[in-house]
């Protein structure tokens, strides 16, 4: 078996051991991987403003722009979560980084207006979509099952380090060289990973095998499938995407609207808006490693919190409505400010959250599809945030009360979700209901 294995991808004799200095060397390139990530997704929020300026856009026309970019994120989540069975994740994750750059280079020309504005963002959506879930399935390759949650962890924590080192980076960029070099540095930023990937990105020595092998070694696991539709109208996946939804919608209308917010309404500059944004970012990443390090430390004590399995993210979900509601009726700042940071950002744990859950109670050879799905549920909120709150924003009487309506409506969907998935989203009891056993791939891993 060991000998056919090894065949099916190629694999070496000497094939580095899992959890080693090659495990964390790739670790910390998907990092980056995950940090230019966000930095595109954050470059149009930051130059927004002189968007808008230069073409004489509206909020509502600007945000179909933001909305653009999620047009396509949604189906090449899913589509891909099925060609991981067939094309290994390292080509994968080579071909998103030289699209991102091709999605970013041409707003360098001058004469780049707000069509090819809207074309590179469908093309950087599309490419983006899977980013999240191929890179975090590649870097399983490289751990055994038991290690595998703070790997991960760091992979999300770079999401937000993204924005962290994109919002004053990009922002100085801006402010000295023009918005179109935002847009160029994010996608010289994406060549460089690339080249970089080419030469150091290679397979783990536990990663399944793809194409012919994939299919030779399908039901090894132990776990019978289930009808997908029973896991999709299961409590937990309902309430776990809807959830999801709801942070992720939180996350999009930061990154889109919040710098315009900042330096409309608060009256804070180009530079200190930024700073805002990023120092955001930072209590994101913070509050996900947090997650991830508390999440592990559980699992290999073998306990769990006093809640059921689910209700904890739910209520994080409640708390950050809270938040939400203080930022957006609040005037005083040192109150207003700080709830950007962590009582905000604790939304963004039921994204993790969901993801786990749904593992849980899916088979690991349906589990590709099942989590795709989510993603693609859960990125609506990308879509609907921006042209929901750009569209709330332009037919308010002024800006200030049509944010503040907006960030409001931002805290019910988040209030509504929370309470739904701290009710409903309890994996274990589905994952009996469906007879999947807790760890059906507990047997002995193939080695390759």
């Amino acid at each position: 078996m060991d000998a056919v294995t090894a065949t099916t991808r190629g694999a070496s004799p000497t094939a580095p051991a899992a959890g080693g200095r090659q495990a964390w060397a790739t670790t910390w390139l998907l990092l980056v991987f995950m940090l230019v990530n966000f930095a595109d997704k954050a470059v149009l929020g930051l130059a927004g403003p002189e968007i808008m300026k230069e073409f004489g856009l509206t909020r509502q026309e600007f945000g179909t722009a933001q909305a653009a970019f999620f047009s396509l994120f949604s189906l090449s989540a899913l589509g891909v979560s099925f060609l991981t069975r067939k094309v290994r994740t390292s080509v994968l994750l080579l071909l998103m980084g030289v699209l991102w750059a091709a999605a970013q280079l041409p707003m360098l020309w001058g004469a780049a207006g707000f069509a090819t504005l809207i074309a590179t963002r469908v093309l950087l959506g599309f490419a983006e979509g899977p980013s999240a879930p191929v890179a975090v399935h590649h870097v399983h390759g490289w751990f055994e099952q038991r290690e595998r949650t703070l790997p991960t962890a760091i992979l999300m924590v770079g999401a937000a380090a993204g924005v962290v080192v994109a919002a004053p980076t990009l922002g100085a960029v801006i402010s000295h060289f023009g918005w179109r070099w935002a847009f160029g540095a994010a996608g010289l930023a994406g060549l460089l990973w690339a080249a970089v990937w080419r030469v150091k990105g290679k397979e783990g020595p536990l990663a399944p095998p793809v194409g012919r092998g994939a299919r030779s070694t399908e039901g090894s696991s132990g776990a019978a499938d289930v009808p997908l539709r029973d896991v999709f109208l299961s409590g937990t996946f309902i309430t776990a995407a809807l959830g999801a939804f709801a942070a992720y919608w939180v996350m999009s209308a930061k990154l889109t609207w919040l710098p315009d917010y900042l330096r409309t309404v608060v009256g804070w500059d180009l530079d200190r808006a930024a700073a805002a944004v990023g120092g955001g970012a930072v209590a994101n990443g913070a509050v996900l490693l947090a997650h991830g390090l508390l999440a592990r430390r559980a699992a290999l004590r073998g306990t769990g919190g006093r809640l059921p399995a689910g209700a904890g993210a739910g209520l994080l979900l409640v708390a950050s409505a809270g938040a939400v509601t203080v930022f957006a009726t609040v005037d005083t700042l040192w109150i207003k400010v700080p709830m950007m940071f962590g009582p905000m950002a604790v939304a963004l744990v039921m994204i993790t959250a969901a993801q786990t859950a749904i593992a849980r109670i899916t088979p690991p050879s349906q589990r590709g599809v099942v989590l795709g799905a989510l993603v693609a549920v859960f990125a609506l909120g990308g879509i609907v945030s921006p042209l929901v709150l750009g569209r709330i924003v332009d037919s308010a009487a002024t800006a200030t009360a049509g944010y503040e309506n907006g960030w409001l409506v931002t805290a019910a969907l988040l209030l509504v979700t929370g309470l739904l998935a701290a009710c409903f989203m309890r994996p274990e009891r589905d994952a009996e209901r469906l007879g999947v056993p807790e760890s059906p791939s507990a047997a002995a891993p193939v080695v390759h």
